[in-house]
């Protein structure tokens, strides 16, 4: 049997065992994760390495995929889509084989912001950010006029916080 798991259907794997890190690693992560424009040498001062093995220790946890990228965090209110849901999605029993399709359709909507594979009674949690409540409603029976979806249910998001450093 092999040594790791498979998600959707082999489209993608990940090892069983979490890669190990150390007090050092877990600092540099705390830190990108709050800004991840930090100069490499200002990383280097506040963990206590030389900016040379910061930059090795940043590059390994990229290769190893724990950083998976860097991302900015845009206020979707700020380009004109302030309202937000999380959209439930349920999908046909006869869909499963097409998990990877359903993904890469949802995500080229331009309101989607992200999609969370799931288990339990709904598959997919979709966040999106629309114009207004029209665009939302439109957006959802689009989705739902799709063959693979058996049915969704949508909640409308009125505060986000992200929640505190973990590593």
């Amino acid at each position: 049997m092999p040594d790791d798991s498979s998600l959707h259907s082999g489209e993608r794997t990940f090892p069983s065992n979490p890669v190990r890190l150390d007090a050092i690693d877990r600092a540099l992560l705390r830190l990108l994760e709050r800004d991840a424009r930090t100069p490499n040498n200002a990383l280097a001062e506040s963990v206590g390495i030389a900016p040379s093995t910061c930059l090795g220790r940043v590059r390994v946890l990229r290769e190893r995929g724990v950083i998976r990228g860097y991302h900015a965090d845009v206020d979707p209110s700020a380009t004109g889509h302030p309202l937000q849901a999380m959209i439930s999605v349920r999908l046909q029993a006869d869909a499963r084989g097409r998990l990877a399709e359903f993904v890469a359709r949802v995500s080229r909507r331009p309101e989607v912001r992200d999609v969370y594979f799931l288990a339990g009674d709904d598959d997919y949690m979709i966040r999106v950010a629309t114009a207004d409540s029209v665009a939302l409603r439109d957006l959802v029976g689009t989705m739902n006029s799709w063959a693979e979806v058996a049915g969704t249910r949508t909640s409308l998001i009125f505060e986000h916080h992200r929640a505190p450093d973990t590593y």
